[in-house]
């Protein structure tokens, strides 16, 4: 210490010691600023390195540390030697350093922690594009002032490192270069390190502000730099389960063995502790994803009991003020598949996740639940409920139970959420209740299960007369029955008209009976007033209702022309129910009226990519595919549509319109052919604008036009697409379509103007 004070005193006057290691520190100040005496730390390091050629080495590399400045780094005020023993100066930061305050605080608050990772790693990604790396990253080598961190000694992990290779003698042990407990891998093990080593060792030093302690600490510092090579790195959420899950995934990339495996850059590390420890963008925090209850029951084809509690709470939780509640199919494409909560999270926007299971034996009924963070995999709430069910209102108990627990734990913990309880329950009959569960799990896979859904509700409605929900579950069955050319119109719209009727009587405010009673009006009655207020109507009673948001979005496509209300409604309902595969060919069909094919086909694609697999985005895709000129693609659509469907006449007739831009005539016969004899001979229902379009394909035009009038006497649902779809194209040039668009009803032109092919 004399023998540095005298050689500097003419630039320092040193006042003490303040710590010693590999170097001494020294407090002191500038003698040539009298009026501020600007405090100075200076670092001598010691006599391992006094040979002349050690000293050169160690200086060259300080050299270009020095030319670092930055905020967060402590820049170096100079550099020299006395006596070949090599000593540098840099400014006393007074705050302490980062391993006083873990003394202090043995766990550092989260978001504190992360925000001093994240101003060292902007000082990482500064030094390391300017190709320096640190290699000692520890808690002394991090600075305060002002509760700003700073890195100090950048650079000199490096000059020491050359000065031990130029040095005379080796280091003993004791002083090895780097700090055990902080060093990546690849250094411990003595290979080249480059700036991923500076992340993983800023790794420890997060992960033991979040748990208190480090990764690995042995007595032996060569045991402890063995752990580093070789052991896997605990979880955090076994010391503190509050840190979020993306947070201690963040932390364990960086700690990754090799190097590639570890974030690129410090600056990605930075951008991933911050993503990990908010909300994304978009995802409130007051949602919730009900995920299907697992069925215990033991009993087969018992599921549907199951679900119906899970579709229950998540009707009873859409009714809470302030939540959003993912929908029922997005939540149920989860169904048997073993997922992360950030998975579920990610994909439905939500920011917990609501898990259960249920066991029915005979008339005892237990539910168990539990509600997680998924941030942080943190389960929330859980419980256990028992009881005997005599009576559907029983079970109505249990769920109006659960949901009202869930939102008042949401409501702690994310604030302002009100919570009534329905008035009624939608029945006592606990029989009609399940006949009603199992009936909507049919309807909801739609294709077959139609038919015996309609069977279930029309069950339901005869033990309950008064079962609101079950008689709109009837008429929507109707209707989609007609439309899918299952059944005429007329054999089961007037059983439907009754159905709405009576649900609307029992339930005025009931959404899926306005939303049935618009779409009838839509599809059938072409009442165009009634459906658009009808379906608003639904809207209204339930915003999160993604089936009336895309039916109304098909009015006011198909039939207004108001591509841009249209669109916000197709996207709502696909934003609603993100994993369902209805929404998205809704949308695709919203954007094939706007002319914007490419997007509709990106839409119809991945329609047919969600499960459960349907028929309806197949044929609007073929169908788009072929107007855009990629007929070979639509025909291997279409062809695999058809098998898949058992030939039904949609997939055949958009088949003959491909043969027909190809100019193959004799399939498009084959195919007008099939289709007539099956309507004729073989007693097969097939809706007129199919034969229509399979007529029009082969050139018999004028019996085309003849089976659209008989279309137009039945109501033809299908004549609803006969504006937008290209299927019709080649008829429209004949005056007797726009006739025909005229006794339909159709507004002559549209009430807003088209979005056109390219906006």
């Amino acid at each position: 210490m004399e023998r540095l004070a005298s050689a500097l005193s003419d630039r320092y006057e040193i006042e003490q010691e303040i710590r010693s290691g590999m170097a001494t520190v020294y407090l002191a100040h500038d003698v040539r600023l009298e009026l501020d005496r600007r405090r100075v730390a200076i670092k001598a390091l010691h006599s391992q390195f006094s040979s002349a050629h050690a000293t050169e080495r160690f200086l060259r590399e300080v050299r270009v540390a020095a030319k670092l400045v930055h905020p967060n780094i402590v820049t170096l005020i100079e550099y020299d030697q006395v006596d070949n023993e090599p000593y540098y100066v840099m400014p006393y930061v007074d705050g302490g350093t980062l391993r006083d305050l873990l003394k202090d605080h043995h766990q550092f608050p989260i978001n504190e922690a992360v925000r001093i990772a994240t101003d060292v790693l902007s000082a990482l990604e500064y030094a390391h594009s300017r190709g320096i790396v640190h290699r000692d990253i520890k808690p002394e080598n991090i600075l305060f002032s002002a509760d700003k961190p700073m890195v100090a000694d950048f650079g000199i992990a490096r000059a020491i490192t050359e000065a031990k290779q130029a040095a005379e003698e080796g280091i003993t042990d004791g002083a090895r270069i780097g700090t055990p407990a902080y060093m990546s891998p690849e250094q411990c093990a003595g290979q080249p390190a480059d700036g991923r080593s500076d992340i993983y060792s800023l790794g420890c030093v997060l992960y033991e502000m979040l748990t208190g302690k480090v990764p690995f600490a042995e007595a032996n510092p060569q045991s402890t730099m063995l752990r580093h090579i070789s052991d896997p790195v605990p979880p955090i959420s076994t010391v503190r389960p509050a840190v979020p899950l993306g947070l201690e995934r963040a932390v364990l990339k960086a700690l990754a063995k090799t190097p590639a495996d570890r974030h690129a850059s410090a600056r990605e590390f930075a951008e991933e502790l911050h993503k990990r420890l908010s909300l994304p963008d978009g995802v409130a925090p007051a949602s919730v994803a009900v995920l299907p209850f697992e069925n215990l029951s033991g009993e087969q084809g018992t599921d549907y009991f199951s679900d119906g509690i899970t579709e229950e709470i998540i009707n009873t939780l859409g009714q809470v003020t302030g939540l959003h509640v993912a929908a029922a199919t997005s939540s149920f494409a989860f169904r048997g598949k073993a997922v992360s909560l950030e998975d579920v999270g990610e994909k439905l926007r939500v920011a917990t996740v609501l898990r259960g299971s249920v066991r029915r034996a005979g008339s005892h009924l237990r539910v168990t639940v539990q509600l997680s963070n998924v941030a942080n995999g943190y389960v929330m709430w859980s419980q256990r409920y028992d009881q005997e069910v005599r009576e559907a209102t029983d079970v109505f108990a249990v769920q109006d139970e659960i949901a009202k627990a869930v939102s008042g734990r949401l409501r702690v913990s994310f604030g302002d959420a009100s919570f009534e309880l329905p008035a009624t329950p939608p029945t006592k009959n606990l029989e009609a209740y399940t006949l009603f569960l199992n009936g909507r799990s049919l309807w909801g896979q739609r294709g077959l299960g139609l038919n015996k859904a309609l069977a279930l509700f029309g069950q339901a409605v005869a033990l309950d007369p008064n079962y609101a929900a079950a008689h709109a579950g009837f008429a929507d069955c109707c209707i989609l029955l007609a439309e899918y050319g299952a059944l005429p119109p007329g054999a089961v719209l007037p059983k439907a008209r009754a159905a709405i009727q009576r649900a609307l009587e029992l339930a005025p405010d009931l959404p899926e009976a306005h939303c049935a009673s618009g779409e009838l009006s839509l599809a059938f009655d072409w009442n165009w007033q009634r459906a658009r207020t009808d379906l608003r109507r639904a809207i209204e009673l339930s915003p999160r209702y993604s089936t009336a948001h895309y039916r109304l979005a098909l009015y006011l496509s198909l039939v207004a022309g108001d591509y841009t209300e249209g669109l916000t409604h197709a996207r709502q309902a696909v934003e609603l129910d993100p994993l369902a595969p209805l929404p998205q060919a809704q949308l695709g069909v919203v954007l094939m009226a706007a002319e914007r094919y490419e997007e509709a086909i990106a839409a119809l694609q991945r329609a047919t990519e969600l499960p459960p697999a349907m028929l309806a985005p197949y044929l609007y895709l073929g169908g788009i595919l072929n107007h855009v000129g990629r007929t070979p693609e639509a025909i291997e659509c279409l062809i695999n549509a058809a098998a898949a469907s058992g030939r039904h006449p949609s997939s055949l007739t958009q088949l003959a319109g491909c043969y027909r831009a190809l100019g193959d005539t004799a399939k498009v016969q084959a195919i007008y052919d099939e289709l007539t004899a099956r309507a004729r001979g073989g007693g097969e229902y097939i809706q007129k604008t199919t034969l229509a379009v399979a007529a029009g394909a082969a050139g018999r035009i004028d019996e085309a036009f003849q089976l659209l009038d008989r279309a137009f006497e039945e109501h033809d649902s299908i004549l609803l697409f006969s504006k937008r779809h290209p299927a019709f194209f080649p008829l429209q040039a004949d005056p007797r379509m726009a006739d025909l668009y005229r006794r339909i009803g159709f507004p002559s032109e549209p009430n807003h103007s088209s979005l056109g092919s390219n906006s």
